[in-house]
């Protein structure tokens, strides 16, 4: 569906992210310039590998003034140059223009490539992977171990079919001229060749374990048709409007991926200069959406029971840089990697104290009262970036910790969930000062990240957001191991109610409650019925601070 371009600094610490100086995309189709008018297969036009090399002259150019070395530069080629008539003189033609010799991705390549791509775009992976490009399709499965940065994926490394959002658009074009037993047939076809494809994987038993044990398997998606398909799907959340722009780590829900007939409606009347126009979904992208959505409708038929998807904007880009990475790089965690260049020097004792205000689940407090899904990377991601915020105004402080993984300074970081931007936006507001000190602009945003959130997982937010500002009041310069402690328990008040109990403590084990008696109140009030999430009736624990 086109060619795209892009510049990335591999240079540590934050290699694992991918950071990208530069990107760029020519809208040159090369499936489309294979047909002629009448549908007929065609070599690429002398005119479009004159539009591609002028693209790629002027991308040579670019390169320059990056200071890139020529050792470092890469070009990939995947399924509508592999299969082209002229294919041979198009990538000569290439090498003559600009010497850069152009790397042909085998079938089984450019899945295996495209998932590693999938492999980068979350934290950990694991689950059945499509890319949907524009000639083609490919599907595999992948178990990328966050502890380990091993990648397991079959050997043969995807199953490549001809099904992309362009072929197969131009297939169901011409099977509705035929009428409908041509569209019947060529739904048995796609759907048969998933099916065979499925089987062939091989799929390992730790994976058919987890489905069963989860309700279903994740599926995770990468390819301009798939994401096109994820945006149409984030104007219909019911968090309307939806407050992350990034498709990277959005999930749908199985109903709602397998929603065709409201996923067409809405993009039926797309035009991207008007204002029925969806976010990110252009005049092309909607006009395959039919396609897309005739491809959906025989993976529900033809894959086992898929319990949600998650979309992935890692693509061949960036899974042929991740393969070169060493195991060690792999298996960071990106939120971590993304915000350990703003770290204070006594970031990891302020993450060990957040941890320690979080209680361990007990047999004595309620089962509802456990803890929440709060993990240790997002914890260090917030005490790395905890103080960030000290030199701003006061008046833009809890607005701009809120924006800050949307479009702040998280905003371009590659491989972070929608769940974990969502919940480390809630703890960085409610770090300084949350919802109240937020200006009438950013108060529905807010509620829009709480909503998405959560009740349960926004209250622990609000709690350990205001944990965060008591230790940042203790240590105002991020330095400093020995001033404060924290340690926490579940409880069960003489009303039966459950009770979070926080104790503080300096070095000698005495209270700080005097001296931080402000910040410690606002810990408390989190555990008012009137302050829980959804007020009396929501969510909430009560929170007694000694």
């Amino acid at each position: 569906n086109g060619i795209r371009f892009s510049i990335t600094d591999l240079s540590p610490p934050t290699t694992r992210i991918l950071p990208t100086l530069y990107t760029s995309r020519a809208g040159i189709s090369l499936y489309d310039a294979q047909y002629s008018t009448s549908g007929d297969r065609i070599a690429i036009p002398e005119k479009t590998i004159a539009k591609v090399i002028d693209k790629l002259t002027h991308f040579k150019r670019t390169c320059a003034d990056f200071r890139v070395p020529e050792s470092n530069i890469t070009i990939l080629a995947t399924e509508a140059t592999r299969t082209a008539v002229n294919s041979a003189e198009f990538r000569s033609a290439i090498k003559s223009a600009t010497d850069w010799e152009v790397q042909l991705l085998a079938k089984e390549d450019e899945g295996r490539v495209g998932a590693l791509g999938v492999a980068t775009s979350l934290g950990e992976v694991k689950g059945l992977v499509m890319d949907l490009g524009g000639g083609s399709t490919q599907l595999t499965w992948l178990v990328s171990g966050s502890h380990t940065g091993e990648i397991k994926m079959p050997r043969e490394g995807a199953v490549s079919m001809p099904f992309g959002a362009a072929a197969l658009s131009r297939r169901l074009e011409e099977a509705e001229k035929q009428g409908k037993g041509a569209k019947k047939a060529l739904a048995e076809e796609v759907k048969q060749r998933i099916t065979e494809a499925f089987k062939s994987l091989d799929v390992p038993h730790e994976l058919t374990e987890m489905a069963k044990k989860e309700g279903g398997y994740a599926l995770y998606l990468s390819g301009g048709g798939f994401r096109g398909w994820g945006f149409v799907l984030m104007s219909q959340h019911k968090v309307n409007p939806y407050p992350i722009p990034v498709i990277n780590g959005f999930r749908a829900a199985r109903s709602d991926f397998l929603d065709t007939t409201a996923v067409q409606a809405a993009a039926m009347d797309v035009d991207s200069d008007e204002d029925s126009a969806i976010f990110r979904v252009s005049q092309r992208r909607a006009n395959q959406v039919p396609a897309v959505a005739f491809l959906v409708t025989a993976l529900s038929e033809a894959l086992p029971h898929i319990k949600e998807v998650r979309f992935c904007q890692g693509g061949v880009r960036e899974g042929y840089l991740f393969s070169k990475l060493p195991l060690g790089i792999r298996k960071q965690s990106p939120v971590v990697v993304a915000t350990a260049s703003l770290a204070s020097p006594g970031s990891p004792h302020y993450a060990d104290l957040l941890l320690n205000a979080i209680p361990k689940p007990n047999t004595t407090a309620s089962a509802s009262a456990s803890a929440p899904a709060l993990s240790p990377p997002i914890i260090t991601a917030f005490a790395n970036l905890s103080g960030h915020f000290s030199s701003h105004p006061k008046d833009i402080r809890a607005a701009a910790a809120l924006r800050s993984t949307t479009t702040g300074i998280l905003a371009s970081a590659h491989g972070l969930s929608h769940s974990e931007r969502c919940t480390l936006a809630l703890l960085l507001c409610e770090r300084w000062g949350g919802s109240k000190d937020l200006p009438p602009t950013d108060t529905a945003f807010f509620h829009s990240m709480q909503s998405l959130a959560g009740a349960e997982q926004a209250w622990w937010a609000r709690y350990l957001g205001r944990v965060g500002a008591l230790v940042g009041a203790v240590y105002p310069s991020g330095r400093g191991e020995k001033a404060m402690s924290l340690s926490s328990t579940f409880s069960v008040s003489k009303k039966g109610d459950r009770v979070l109990v926080l104790r503080t403590g300096d070095q000698e084990g005495k209270s700080l409650r005097g001296i931080v008696e402000e910040e410690v109140e606002k810990v408390e009030k989190a555990g008012k019925k009137k302050n829980w999430i959804g007020g009396k009736e929501g969510w909430g624990i009560k929170v007694e601070v000694q």
